[in-house]
């Protein structure tokens, strides 16, 4: 089954499957199933037709997904940036935006990456 330009996985639950295309998460997934009266429970290959187009109609009128939402993101992302408000500065610097601390968190995206101390006895065995 294909929504939204996504193939979704046959042998999952229709409510996790869903959780495949970009923008739907478990609770819209739950809210979908209910808005097309579909059983939750059922696996995506045990489907009918009518369930199929009943849940990708829903979709398709009531939800931004996919290219669509990333779109949306990234423009959103962009105006920050332009406007040249805090959020957008810390999107440039590639810094977390909201409002983690990164004194100790956050090293990998600082480019702060620590290597770990090898142990003393792994390298006197290794000069000798």
């Amino acid at each position: 089954m294909r929504v939204s330009g996504v193939t979704i996985p046959k042998d999952k639950k229709v409510k996790i499957a869903l959780t495949y295309v970009y923008g739907i998460g478990e609770t819209s997934a739950s809210d979908i199933l209910e808005a097309a009266q579909v059983d939750k429970e059922k696996r995506v290959k045990n489907l009918d037709k009518e369930d199929q187009t009943a849940i990708r109609q829903i979709i398709e009128k009531n939800y931004k997904t996919e290219g669509e939402l990333r779109r949306e993101v990234n423009e959103n992302i962009k105006r920050l940036k332009e406007i040249d408000c805090y959020r957008g500065e810390r999107h440039e610097k590639d810094l977390p935006v909201r409002g983690q601390r990164t004194r100790t968190n956050s090293r990998t995206v600082r480019g702060n990456v620590r290597n770990t101390a090898v142990s003393g006895n792994s390298q006197s065995r290794e000069l000798k």
